[in-house]
């Protein structure tokens, strides 16, 4: 499964924050891969695609920055199974 991890961070906690990631660079638990991590330039926001088929490994990873993110998670969909879903879904309810 695919999960959209969003953050942002309070100013209080940039610097903390900072030096957590340069001195580790936030690596996944061992069972879940991080396809990507995009930063806002000029702001404290970003956004990270991360894969597992254990939604409890996305809860570990942002229980690791939950002390200085404010995090949100979305599972999220890539075109080809969203539209195998809206598929199953017409022909399921005979539309």
């Amino acid at each position: 499964m695919l999960f959209m991890v969003t953050w942002k961070l309070a100013p209080a906690h940039q610097r903390a924050a900072a030096r957590r990631f340069l001195d580790g660079g936030a690596p996944p638990p061992d069972g879940m891969r991080i396809l990507g991590r995009w930063h806002v330039p000029g702001s404290a926001a970003g956004f990270a695609l991360c894969e597992t088929d254990d939604v409890g490994l996305v809860a570990v990873h942002l229980a690791e920055w939950g002390d200085l993110l404010e995090l949100n998670v979305t599972p999220v969909l890539e075109d080809e199974s969203a539209g195998a879903a809206i598929a199953r879904g017409i022909a399921t309810s005979g539309g």
